[in-house]
């Protein structure tokens, strides 16, 4: 095994039902997790104690199941600080996802710090949720959107992006690991430069919450955004954290029960976050999921876990190498657990097709990253992306499987 004697894969994969499974006459080999990861036994078992033993709509009840289900969704928050490190659980906002949660930003924090002229400063490698609310409120606001470049690499070019940055941003908003170059950013000098210039600065953690330890003050950023079902969470559910005060001053994003402090036909006013942020009935169930993908991951220690998926994303850019014709896209220095490639005469999309046939699943298309695409002058790459339960075994049956495509597509 490539793991260090500390992490016990096979115990590791034991925890997850759906790696026993076979698709196609062959054990399933799960290397899609950049687009969603699987689940340990404990947070299945979290999420169904919820619905069997305290689920009710939550806060405000005054019957027993209503109290165990707020209990559940408030406790999950608090764990939720904990996770990233955040002051207060006042901070922690329960969303949808990652994509709720920058559009929440967006909009708010756009409404609030954004006007004629003013502009947002993004970069060339981020995912469409971190492009198209800021052109949303950009057309609003008569704001402007702005792109720092990525170099050959797939490393932000940080002389451009400071170059940028000028009088009018307002607004950084910045992916912290790429999802389709796995390139890990800067984001501590990123926030340097940023509040040198009195800018906001959103990260988009999507992808960093299964692979980094996450320390919201040590980050220096306003916003942080993650998705519990990339961190082996239940979808659906996420968290938004920001700063307090932020929080206090800008408008909210939806109207509706919860958010209200009091309502009449003449004024509204709002309650404190995060209810503020939190209209409607939630997703009740799956923040105890949630907080129970943060304890398996803290129970296996984010550095052992990190170091894991390192040797096998080393592992198989070794044995990637060996395939003919086959191009590595994004080589940056700082890299999480992404492999995304190219093969000559052959399309991504026929290269998935292929290693489905070998129980082997990757993602293949433009990862919602279109701009970076064209960047790098493809339409498409393929993507394995690796996770806490993943076997060099894995690896060599990708390698094999994208030998079997160059067999049938270049003979």
């Amino acid at each position: 095994m490539i793991s260090a004697p500390a992490y016990d894969l096979e115990k590791v994969r034991a925890d997850f039902p759906i790696l026993s499974e076979e698709v196609r006459g062959h054990r399933i080999a799960y290397l899609d997790n950049a687009a969603s990861s699987q689940k340990p036994r404990a947070v299945l078992d979290a999420v169904d104690h919820v619905y069997e033993t305290g689920y009710a709509n939550i806060h405000r009840g005054v019957h027993v199941l209503s109290e165990r289900a707020t209990e559940h969704y408030e406790r999950s928050r608090r764990r939720m600080a904990k996770f990233i490190g955040a002051q207060s659980a006042d901070e922690v906002i329960f969303v949808r996802g990652t994509t709720e949660g920058l559009n929440l930003v967006a909009s708010s924090l756009g409404r609030y710090a954004l006007g004629e002229g003013d502009e947002v400063l993004l970069t060339g490698m981020e995912h469409h949720s971190n492009i198209v609310p800021w052109q949303m409120v950009a057309d609003l606001t008569g704001a402007k959107v702005v792109a720092a470049p990525v170099t050959d690499r797939g490393e932000l070019d940080m002389d451009a992006f400071a170059a940028l940055l000028n009088d009018r941003t307002r607004i950084v908003s910045v992916v912290h690991v790429s999802n389709a170059l796995g390139t890990v950013n800067p984001v501590e000098e990123i926030s340097r430069l940023a509040r040198e210039r009195g800018a906001y600065l959103v990260l988009d953690g999507a992808q960093a919450a299964p692979h980094l330890k996450l320390d919201v003050q040590r980050l220096g950023c306003d916003f942080y955004c993650l998705s519990g079902h990339k961190m082996y969470g239940p979808s659906g559910i996420g968290v938004l954290w920001g700063k307090k005060r932020l929080l206090e001053a800008i408008p909210p994003y939806q109207g509706g029960g919860e958010m209200i402090r009091t309502v009449s036909f003449e004024r509204t006013t709002y309650a404190e976050p995060p209810a503020k942020f939190e209209a409607g009935t939630p997703n009740i169930a799956g923040p105890a999921g949630l907080a129970a993908a943060a304890d398996y991951l803290d129970g296996l220690g984010i550095p052992e876990v990190a170091g894991h998926e390192a040797r096998v994303r080393e592992y198989a850019e070794s044995r990637l190498s060996e395939v003919p014709g086959l191009r590595v896209v994004g080589t940056a220095r700082e890299k999480a657990a992404v492999v995304s490639f190219v093969v000559d005469g052959v399309h991504p999309h026929d290269l998935g097709t292929v290693l489905d046939q070998e129980g082997v699943a990757v993602r293949t298309g433009h990862h919602c990253t279109q701009p970076l695409m064209e960047r790098f002058g493809v339409p498409a790459t393929a993507r394995a992306s690796f996770g806490l339960y993943n076997t060099e075994a894995e690896v060599d049956r990708l390698a094999a499987g994208l030998r079997t495509a160059l067999e049938i597509f270049r003979p």
